[in-house]
């Protein structure tokens, strides 16, 4: 499963997603991961959520970020929920190529029992008709 924020740059969509992680992690029975471009969150994310650094990783391409996502997965039989911060840069997507990787997210998170939060620096008609459903903000 994915949700999304969708928005322009500096709209206020890292806020929404840190605010869902750090409540859910409160109810939480498995682990929670939070994927971002830096550790400048770092503080403000509950100790129980395992922060990632994607930029320290130099994925170069969405299939390495796929990968990435997989090695994740492996080492992690409880993970329950990811939360990606900044998304465009840490998958490397461009936008012509968005609808595709959250297609792949949705069938990972639908065959792994995870869920996906994903934050999106994009106008909100850039995400396929299909999606709408998973959007949970709008900024």
């Amino acid at each position: 499963m994915i949700q999304l924020i969708l928005g322009e740059k500096g709209k206020g969509k890292t806020k929404i997603l840190l605010d869902k992680v750090n409540s859910e992690v409160k109810e939480a029975h498995g682990s929670i991961v939070y994927l971002d471009k830096s550790t400048k969150h770092m503080y403000e994310l509950n100790n129980k959520v395992r922060l990632i650094d994607v930029s320290s990783f130099e994925l170069q391409s969405t299939d390495e970020f796929t990968g990435f996502i997989y090695g994740i997965l492996s080492q992690d039989h409880d993970l329950e929920q990811m939360y990606l911060d900044s998304f465009l840069k840490i998958s490397q997507v461009s936008e012509a190529d968005l609808n595709g990787l959250l297609d792949k997210l949705a069938q990972i998170g639908e065959k792994f029992q995870v869920t996906f939060v994903i934050s999106i620096s994009v106008a909100p008609g850039v995400v396929d008709g299909r999606f709408k459903e998973n959007i949970i903000a709008e900024l």
